[in-house]
């Protein structure tokens, strides 16, 4: 500090005044209306789990739906999220609960439409047109049902908050709103929520904070498969993911979707190759595939992905024409997965350098073989977690030879009817499946 006898501003002398700074405010304590327990003491028999009928959404779930849970299923348009969220309602309803569907986007006739076509009519399932937050919790104070599923959030608007309905404060308000009532009543909300062009969850980041469960719902719109993928889950693991199939009567369980992946070839077709990869705890077998073209000497060669990282696969074409000798800088190079998967798991490396070595060769190899493995920048495979797992369902589903990296034969022990072969590098996978060869087919 120091003295001042002009002010800077208005030139006038003596004018200056010390100003102490704010205090701050202290918060006096208040009774608690319970007091606190040992956590040993606080019992869990009134939030057991309840089976919503759609097994694999219970699965990412972890097994059900907890009484005041609070779901946020986000996705983009067309994926599926009205159709799948109606078949758990009536399937709700159809156990004997009430359910009530809020629709902010459809009318109750449109709701109706669907609900026929994918033969989700039940007595106890009740539609509500609604986008005033509080309409929507008079029917809830009306109908008590046990599960509220509000299509969507950024069409639901409150009356007391400034903005428009689907901006930042409208959307954190009908959130904080929906949870209270959750908490309060013990009743499971399943909320929708949109996305905006770069994935991401539409709405102020506080929204997947208030909620206990985050869902991912993925897949290509113009493709059958889709995803459900947890995100965050309080009461479960977050890493688990289910799988559907879209039909015209609406969302089918896909348990077992590792054939979806993988193409039917009667003979070996050069340049596919086969790999397992880990979708939170479920193995799934998924088909790479590549196409090798000349391009002229003038011309930059191109590189295309499908359902794999760009970014990755470059990496990967790099260390073929460095380690392994497979020149490819006049080719064209096209890597893409079959049946629409989106493999990002680095066990898929050395599939993806497969596929590209015998798609620049143009050799073929059995095709009853699996590679797994991370490829590193000087070659070499590296181990991947999980290779019991990836090794059973490659077994299970028929296959003869797995190579994977050296070291991983001691997690795995021996499979019934899989050779197992180790190999250090990538140079090495490609011997040994006969793909070495210097001048790429032209």
């Amino acid at each position: 500090m120091r003295w001042v006898g002009r002010c800077g501003e208005c030139q006038a002398w003596g004018s200056v005044a010390e100003v102490g700074a704010a205090k701050l405010k202290t918060v006096a304590s208040s009774v608690p209306l319970s007091r606190a327990v040992p956590i040993s003491e606080v019992s869990s028999e009134a939030y057991s789990r309840t089976l919503t009928g759609v097994g694999e959404l219970d699965r990412v779930l972890g097994g059900g739906l907890v009484p005041g849970e609070v779901v946020l299923l986000a996705g983009e348009p067309g994926v599926g999220k009205s159709t799948l969220l109606l078949d758990v309602a009536a399937q709700w309803a159809g156990q004997g609960r009430v359910a009530l569907y809020v629709s902010g986007e459809e009318s109750a006739a449109q709701v109706r439409l669907r609900a026929e076509r994918t033969d989700g009519l039940a007595e106890s399932l009740y539609l509500a047109a609604e986008t005033d937050l509080g309409t929507v919790l008079g029917h809830v104070e009306q109908i008590r049902p046990t599960l509220l599923v509000v299509d969507s959030v950024q069409t639901i608007g409150c009356a007391d908050v400034e903005g428009a309905v689907g901006g930042v404060s409208q959307v954190r308000e009908v959130t904080a709103a929906l949870v209270r009532v959750a908490k309060s009543s013990g009743m499971a909300v399943v909320i929708v929520g949109h996305v905006t062009k770069d994935g991401a969850i539409a709405g102020p980041r506080i929204m997947e904070h208030l909620v206990d469960v985050v869902l991912s719902f993925e897949g290509d719109r113009h493709a059958q498969f889709r995803m459900v993928r947890g995100v965050k889950n309080r009461y479960g693991a977050a890493d688990e993911v289910g799988c559907f199939e879209m039909s015209e009567h609406g969302m089918i369980e896909v348990p077992d979707p590792s054939g979806l992946f993988t193409a039917m070839h009667d003979e070996p077709v050069p340049g596919t190759a086969v790999t397992v990869t880990i979708e939170g705890r479920r193995p799934l077998v998924a088909e790479v595939q590549a196409l090798v073209a000349p391009v002229a000497a003038e011309v930059a060669p191109r590189r295309v992905c499908h359902g794999v990282d760009s970014g990755r696969v470059a990496m990967i074409l790099a260390v073929l024409q460095r380690r392994a000798q497979v020149p490819l800088y006049h080719h064209d190079v096209y890597v893409a997965t079959v049946g629409g998967a989106k493999v990002i798991d680095p066990a898929a490396d050395l599939g993806v350098a497969v596929a590209v070595a015998s798609a620049a060769v143009d050799r073929s190899y059995p095709q009853r073989v699996v590679a797994l493995g991370e490829v590193g920048l000087a070659g070499e495979l590296r181990r991947v977690p999980g290779v019991e797992r990836r090794l059973a369902e490659a077994a299970r589903l028929g296959f003869e030879l797995a190579l994977v990296p050296v070291g991983s034969r001691e997690k795995t022990g021996s499979i019934s009817g899989l050779k197992v072969v180790e190999v250090a590098s990538v140079a090495e996978a490609l011997a040994s499946l006969d793909l070495r060869r210097l001048r790429v087919a032209a």
